[in-house]
This record gives structure tokens, sequence and C-alpha cells, in this order.
């Protein structure tokens, strides 16, 4: 049987997207190949026709993950002013939903405990995926004429992934709900946005 030519890279697609929910959800060194592979509704056998290793699965997740957060900043902010991107970036991120979905979240929460435990590609793809959206942060506040923008942005990503992994950490859902909306107050206030 012929398949089309993107039947390949539809099914190397299909298994990126599940490996990613899965090491989002788990952490890279509980996911299995077999695991993934039934998720994405094939056999294991089939794996090697699309990945070397497990680890080439694992960077490609990474890049998927990053992948997405890049789509959905671009879906989210067509035609809003820096502030208002920024806001509303720091709104879904110290979301109450953000903490509880880590499997669907921001890679960086989900999974900067694990990096050192990862090989050398896997940890260059993740400080890749980092550096996009410090960039991207860096880009809101220059167009927001603040001083110092790379500086601040390196701040404000630690602000924002620290106070998610520690609401996620904290087991009193008050407490971690009342962390997530003092870090987002106190962000948006240093940062003069709104709300």
């Amino acid at each position: 049987m012929r398949y089309e030519s993107e039947h390949k890279p539809k099914i190397r697609e299909r298994i990126v997207k599940e490996a990613a929910k899965a090491i989002r959800a788990k952490g890279p060194l509980q996911v299995s190949v077999a695991g993934v592979m039934s998720k994405a509704g094939l056999t294991h056998g089939g794996f090697y026709a699309h990945f070397a290793s497990k680890e080439a699965l694992i960077e490609a997740a990474i890049g998927q993950m990053f992948n997405q957060v890049m789509a959905r900043w671009d879906k989210e902010n067509q035609g809003l002013t820096a502030q208002k991107q920024l806001a509303g970036y720091i709104d879904f991120y110290l979301s109450p939903w953000h903490r509880d979905n880590r499997a669907q979240g921001c890679p960086v929460s989900a999974l900067a405990s694990e990096t050192p435990r990862m090989s050398a590609p896997c940890q260059a793809e993740f400080a890749r995926g980092i550096g996009r959206i410090r960039e991207m942060i860096i880009r809101q506040i220059t167009e927001m004429g603040v001083d110092d923008p790379q500086t601040l942005a390196i701040s404000v990503s630690a602000e924002l992934m620290g106070s998610l992994s520690l609401a996620r950490c904290e087991p009193d859902r008050q407490v971690s709900d009342a962390l997530l909306e003092s870090a987002k107050k106190a962000l948006k206030a240093r940062l003069n946005l709104p709300g």
C-alpha cells in the first residue's frame, strides 16, 4: 500500500504532540515510547521509522511545546498593544487553569527541574525555547519604552515561572490561589500594566 507523501510527516507530528502532552504531565524520564505510540493510535514497532531514539523524540517534543507557546501567543495577541499582550500573558500564566493543566501549559515550569537530567541536545532545545519566550517578552517591553528591556524580561520570566512552580507545589488550594494572585498583581504593578 502506497501512502501520500505527507503521511509520514503527519504521523510524526501526531507522535510528537502526544509525547509533548505526556512529557508535560509526567516528565521526560517517566514517559515510555510504547505509551506515547499507544496514545497516538500506533504500534510500538513503528516508532523507529520516525525517531532514532527516545531522546530524539523528547528533543522534538520539547521543540513542539515551545512552538505551541509561540502559536498561542500569536493567535491571542493579534492587534493588541504591547501592554495588553503582556498583561494577557501574565493573566494566563498565573491563572489557576494554567497551574492545574500541566499537560497543556508552559514547558518551562513543567520541565525546569528535569532539564539537568536530560541529554545535551534536549537541554539545548529547552534553552532555545526559553530564549524564544524571553525574546517575546523583550519585544513587548521594548515597545512599552522601558529602559533595559533585556534585564527586565529575564526578571519577569523568572518571576512568572517561579510563581507558577510554587503554586503547583502548594497543597492548600486557597494558599496557591493567593500566591498566583499576589504575583500577578505585583508583576503588573511593576510593569505599569492594566488590571
